[in-house]
């Protein structure tokens, strides 16, 4: 899932593609902290549509990826899809503009900013973190979600269980036959 650079030849150009959802599986030769896809799961084909303005050596991409995504809920741990319409808008530039120029201030042009190798963008890249950037701090299938008991692991939306949901301490136990006593 690369786009070749070097075939721009126009100031102004289209792109448009679909991909499906298998794409998105752990690449060969991949180690798992490059490619962890423990937070999501890519459930529906990928669309992936943008404008390409080229300026010498400088691309911008404007557009829009649209996906379902899988992710588990936070509180119960079941599966729960996520619809995903995530815009865009970035710069890339050849990566010996790199410069490294030390410790200075981050700018807000820094942030939309991504380096290329060989006249190609990795286009899956560009995607998962449209993805990561989509994901809620803390997905839920439902507002009123029960989660999981803490003693068995019971799925309280589906069951209910007989745990003692209350933990005494130990420590105050002194303090609470004291209280029986009074």
């Amino acid at each position: 899932m690369r786009l070749d650079l070097s075939r721009i030849r126009t100031p102004h150009e289209h792109f448009e593609k679909v991909f499906a959802p298998e794409a998105f599986g752990r690449a060969e030769g991949t180690h798992d902290a490059e490619v962890d896809d423990a937070d999501f799961r890519v459930a529906s084909p990928v669309t992936l549509a943008f404008e390409i303005y080229k300026d010498k050596s400088t691309f911008r991409l404007v557009g829009r990826t649209e996906t379902t995504l899988e992710v588990p809920c936070s509180r119960c741990l079941e599966p729960m899809r996520l619809p995903v319409n995530a815009e865009f808008d970035l710069r890339y530039q050849p990566h010996t503009a790199n410069t490294g120029e030390g410790e200075r201030e981050i700018e807000e042009d820094d942030l939309t900013t991504a380096f290329y190798w060989n006249d190609e963008i990795d286009l899956e890249q560009l995607m998962r973190e449209q993805f990561y950037l989509a994901l809620p701090m803390k997905p839920l299938c439902s507002d009123d979600c029960q989660g999981l008991c803490a003693m068995c692991g019971t799925n309280l939306n589906r069951s209910t269980c007989d745990c003692k949901r209350e933990w005494d301490d130990p420590r105050l136990a002194a303090l609470k036959e004291l209280k029986k006593k009074n």
